[in-house]
């Protein structure tokens, strides 16, 4: 188990049943993570260091959908609209439904706080800390500020798109970050995409732990 810094949180990324095996968009082996990922929520709370948690929550017919696209499928391109893409996706993590739900083996009693994004009809977010507009914020990071947090340690679901995407955020907003990769799982659409998010982090100075 790694040694875990003074004013460190943990944020646990979209660990819902919609993006687990048998999900609507299941990520391959994606519930092999959820032990070590309890593990090191208790030992972060068992040390008083804050856990928090995201959970995807898009409303019906959200835009991120293939189906809200005429003659669009789940993993299409997408280009031109704001915020959304770069592909489609199938309906998934539809708000107050059992796919948007945290898989009930997570231990979610070891956090503070379940951010929810993604709930705006026409805009995507894969960031804790900002929707794909890369301006509206969640709040995640003035809340991780007020708490004195300076270190932030990412791992959930899907390593190349909402930990991703939260760990350069992270970064833009001035935390130390701590990648835990063998804590994530990713997608890998388009192809190399989990490569591309690799090479992306250690290019930000991001410390990624194997």
């Amino acid at each position: 188990m790694i040694e875990i810094k003074k004013k460190s949180v943990l944020i646990v990324i979209d660990m819902q049943n919609d993006f687990l095996p048998g999900g609507a968009l299941a990520v391959e082996n994606g519930d092999q993570i959820i032990d070590g990922i309890n593990k090191i929520a208790e030992k972060f709370f068992n040390e008083g260091n804050p856990v928090v948690f995201t959970q995807d929550w898009h409303p019906k017919n959200h835009a991120s959908f293939a189906s809200s696209h005429e003659g669009k499928n789940p993993g299409d391109t997408i280009k031109g609209i704001y915020g959304i893409g770069p592909v489609l996706w199938p309906d998934h993590c539809v708000q107050n439904t059992s796919g948007a739900a945290i898989n009930e083996r997570v231990q979610t009693k070891y956090g503070i706080a379940i951010v929810r994004k993604g709930y705006r009809q026409n805009i995507d977010s894969y960031s804790a800390f900002f929707e794909n507009d890369h301006q509206t914020p969640t709040g995640l990071s003035n809340f991780l500020k007020g708490l004195g947090v300076k270190i932030v340690y990412i791992c959930g679901l899907a390593l190349d798109y909402c930990c991703y995407f939260s760990a350069i955020d992270a970064k833009s907003e001035g935390f130390e970050v701590i990648f835990l990769k063998n804590l994530t799982k990713g997608i890998d659409i388009p192809e190399n995409n989990i490569q591309k998010a690799l090479e992306s982090m250690k290019n930000a100075e991001i410390v990624i732990i194997e």
